[in-house]
């Protein structure tokens, strides 16, 4: 039974890894690909265009790039922040109207984008933020914030508030027992949740179109358009690019809390 559970698990894993790299592989085959028509299993005309035609664009290529992650970096950095506070409020403490609070932070889950992007468009219009980076950034930070406040409560759960408050026991003020107990505790979650927060800004089109009015580039701004326009030359050296922005960040985040972890673990341990 156990034999048969092991081959099933297996089995299961290879789907999962061939559902993520045969799509990444055609995405690479496309980048060198000029025409690849059905019923034909391999490209007919291979070509270096789009790659020539995206590298003759590196000035804008590169504010592009700035544009997005710089974007990105700001929403989940905020997100990580509020989560962080928010998720203590929620964890330790009672008071009236919490629960709305709660429902609240996890709202943006159940608002369809469309309907959601409509209403802030309108809002924002009347405040002055629309067609701005600063708009553009709100916006992103209300799709974000409830993954990071999901993730940050889990992790302030688990970590508990009881060695603050013996910490606060022996003396210290509530700034120390946070940044000396609990801070470092938390830092892997709050990592996870940066990550996802970035990766939800990073992807955002819809709203970033209809906020940013065309104005604030970034990378799914000028990619979508030439997947909707059939151009798969292009579109898949911008996906790669895509691609390759987000594993350098991610591996960066996981580099970082492995770090951080090793270090701790070094300094608890002696």
């Amino acid at each position: 039974m156990k034999r048969k559970k092991h081959i099933l698990s297996k089995f299961l894993l290879g789907l999962f890894v061939l559902s993520i790299v045969i799509p990444v592989l055609l995405l690479l085959v496309w980048v060198f690909t000029e025409r690849w028509a059905w019923p034909s299993l391999l490209p007919q005309v291979f070509s270096t265009r789009a790659i020539q035609e995206i590298l003759g664009r590196k000035g804008q290529l590169a504010g592009l790039f700035l544009s997005s992650v710089m974007i990105s970096l700001t929403v989940a950095a905020l997100s990580v922040v509020i989560a962080l506070m928010t998720a203590r409020a929620l964890t330790f403490y009672e008071f009236r109207g919490k629960n709305l609070l709660y429902f609240c932070a996890i709202l943006p889950f159940m608002v369809p984008a469309t309907v959601f992007a409509m209403g802030v468009q309108v809002t924002f219009i009347k405040m002055g933020l629309n067609n701005t980076i600063r708009g553009v950034v709100i916006a992103h930070l209300i799709c974000s914030l409830p993954y990071a406040v999901r993730l940050m409560m889990d992790g302030t759960a688990a970590v508990g508030s009881e060695l603050e408050e013996q910490a606060r026991v022996l003396g210290a003020t509530s700034w120390q027992a946070f940044f000396k107990i609990t801070f470092p505790m938390l830092v892997p979650v709050m990592l996870s949740s940066f990550s996802m927060a970035y990766i939800v800004s990073f992807s955002q089109y819809f709203l970033t179109l209809l906020i940013g009015g065309g104005q604030v580039k970034t990378f799914t701004i000028v990619m979508v358009p030439y997947l909707q326009g059939g151009d798969r030359n292009i579109a898949s050296v911008y996906s790669a690019l895509f691609l390759g922005i987000t594993l350098v960040i991610f591996g960066l985040l996981e580099w970082i809390a492995g770090k951080w972890n090793r270090d701790n673990s070094v300094e608890f341990y002696s």
